[in-house]
Protein backbone atom coordinates (compact mmCIF):
# COMPACT_ATOMS: atom_id res chain seq x y z
CA UNK A 1 0.00 0.00 0.00
CA UNK A 2 1.22 3.48 -0.93
CA UNK A 3 -0.35 6.62 0.48
CA UNK A 4 -0.11 9.93 -1.36
CA UNK A 5 -0.92 13.37 0.02
CA UNK A 6 -0.89 16.46 -2.18
CA UNK A 7 -0.51 20.04 -1.04
CA UNK A 8 0.18 23.46 -2.51
CA UNK A 9 -2.89 24.21 -4.56
CA UNK A 10 -4.69 27.52 -4.43
CA UNK A 11 -5.89 30.58 -6.30
CA UNK A 12 -3.42 32.51 -8.43
CA UNK A 13 -3.63 35.12 -11.15
CA UNK A 14 -2.68 34.34 -14.71
CA UNK A 15 1.09 34.51 -15.12
CA UNK A 16 1.67 33.50 -11.53
CA UNK A 17 3.31 30.41 -10.07
CA UNK A 18 2.47 27.58 -7.69
CA UNK A 19 4.40 24.57 -6.46
CA UNK A 20 2.53 21.38 -5.72
CA UNK A 21 3.96 18.72 -3.44
CA UNK A 22 3.08 15.05 -3.16
CA UNK A 23 4.34 13.15 -0.13
CA UNK A 24 4.42 9.37 -0.43
CA UNK A 25 4.38 6.96 2.48
CA UNK A 26 3.99 3.24 3.00
CA UNK A 27 5.60 0.82 0.55
CA UNK A 28 7.44 3.52 -1.39
CA UNK A 29 10.09 1.02 -2.43
CA UNK A 30 7.47 -0.38 -4.82
CA UNK A 31 7.15 2.90 -6.72
CA UNK A 32 8.69 3.11 -10.19
CA UNK A 33 6.98 6.21 -11.60
CA UNK A 34 5.20 9.20 -10.14
CA UNK A 35 2.81 11.28 -12.18
CA UNK A 36 0.78 14.45 -11.91
CA UNK A 37 -2.64 14.47 -13.52
CA UNK A 38 -5.35 17.10 -13.68
CA UNK A 39 -9.07 17.02 -14.16
CA UNK A 40 -11.27 19.97 -15.01
CA UNK A 41 -15.06 19.82 -14.56
CA UNK A 42 -16.66 17.67 -17.24
CA UNK A 43 -13.32 16.54 -18.63
CA UNK A 44 -11.19 13.45 -18.38
CA UNK A 45 -8.24 13.09 -16.06
CA UNK A 46 -5.18 13.86 -18.17
CA UNK A 47 -1.51 13.53 -17.48
CA UNK A 48 0.48 16.68 -16.86
CA UNK A 49 3.94 15.30 -16.08
CA UNK A 50 5.63 12.16 -14.82
CA UNK A 51 9.02 11.14 -13.48
CA UNK A 52 10.75 7.86 -12.84
CA UNK A 53 11.31 7.28 -9.13
CA UNK A 54 14.99 6.31 -9.45
CA UNK A 55 15.92 7.46 -12.94
CA UNK A 56 16.15 10.82 -14.63
CA UNK A 57 13.44 10.24 -17.21
CA UNK A 58 10.57 12.70 -17.30
CA UNK A 59 7.50 13.33 -19.42
CA UNK A 60 5.48 16.49 -19.98
CA UNK A 61 2.22 17.08 -21.75
CA UNK A 62 2.63 19.47 -24.68
CA UNK A 63 0.35 21.99 -23.00
CA UNK A 64 2.74 22.48 -20.08
CA UNK A 65 6.17 22.07 -21.67
CA UNK A 66 8.42 24.99 -20.83
CA UNK A 67 6.12 26.13 -18.00
CA UNK A 68 5.93 23.20 -15.56
CA UNK A 69 8.78 21.23 -14.00
CA UNK A 70 8.46 17.91 -12.21
CA UNK A 71 11.12 16.90 -9.69
CA UNK A 72 11.54 14.54 -6.80
CA UNK A 73 13.36 14.29 -3.48
CA UNK A 74 13.79 10.60 -2.77
CA UNK A 75 15.09 11.28 0.74
CA UNK A 76 11.76 12.92 1.54
CA UNK A 77 9.67 10.57 -0.64
CA UNK A 78 8.21 13.68 -2.22
CA UNK A 79 7.48 14.72 -5.78
CA UNK A 80 7.01 18.35 -6.78
CA UNK A 81 5.33 20.14 -9.65
CA UNK A 82 6.58 23.66 -10.16
CA UNK A 83 4.04 25.54 -12.25
CA UNK A 84 5.06 28.86 -13.79
CA UNK A 85 3.29 31.25 -16.14
CA UNK A 86 -0.04 29.74 -15.18
CA UNK A 87 -2.99 30.18 -17.51
CA UNK A 88 -6.74 30.05 -16.83
CA UNK A 89 -6.88 26.79 -18.77
CA UNK A 90 -4.61 25.22 -16.14
CA UNK A 91 -7.51 25.43 -13.69
CA UNK A 92 -8.31 21.91 -12.46
CA UNK A 93 -8.01 19.50 -9.59
CA UNK A 94 -4.46 18.17 -9.63
CA UNK A 95 -3.75 14.62 -8.53
CA UNK A 96 -0.50 12.81 -7.94
CA UNK A 97 -0.29 9.13 -8.71
CA UNK A 98 2.14 6.27 -8.24
CA UNK A 99 2.81 3.41 -10.61
CA UNK A 100 4.30 0.25 -9.15
CA UNK A 101 4.86 -1.57 -12.44
CA UNK A 102 8.53 -2.21 -13.31
CA UNK A 103 9.71 0.25 -15.99
CA UNK A 104 9.90 -2.11 -18.95
CA UNK A 105 7.87 0.25 -21.10
CA UNK A 106 7.80 3.96 -21.68
CA UNK A 107 6.65 6.26 -18.89
CA UNK A 108 2.95 5.55 -18.35
CA UNK A 109 0.73 8.38 -19.51
CA UNK A 110 -2.77 7.03 -18.92
CA UNK A 111 -4.58 7.26 -15.60
CA UNK A 112 -5.49 3.59 -15.40
CA UNK A 113 -1.80 2.66 -15.59
CA UNK A 114 -1.28 4.12 -12.11
CA UNK A 115 -2.04 2.17 -8.99
CA UNK A 116 -2.31 4.73 -6.20
CA UNK A 117 -3.79 8.22 -6.07
CA UNK A 118 -3.82 11.20 -3.80
CA UNK A 119 -6.97 13.06 -2.82
CA UNK A 120 -6.33 15.95 -5.21
CA UNK A 121 -5.66 19.64 -4.74
CA UNK A 122 -7.53 22.46 -6.45
CA UNK A 123 -5.64 24.91 -8.65
CA UNK A 124 -7.58 27.94 -9.86
CA UNK A 125 -6.04 30.47 -12.21
CA UNK A 126 -7.93 33.72 -12.63
CA UNK A 127 -7.67 35.84 -15.76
Amino acid sequence: QVNLVESGGGLVQAGGSLRLSCAASGRTFNIYTMGWFRQAPGKERDIVAAIRWTRSSTYYADSVKGRFTISRDNAKNTVYLQMNNLKPEDTAVYYCAADTSPPIIAIPKIANQYDYWGQGTQVTVSS
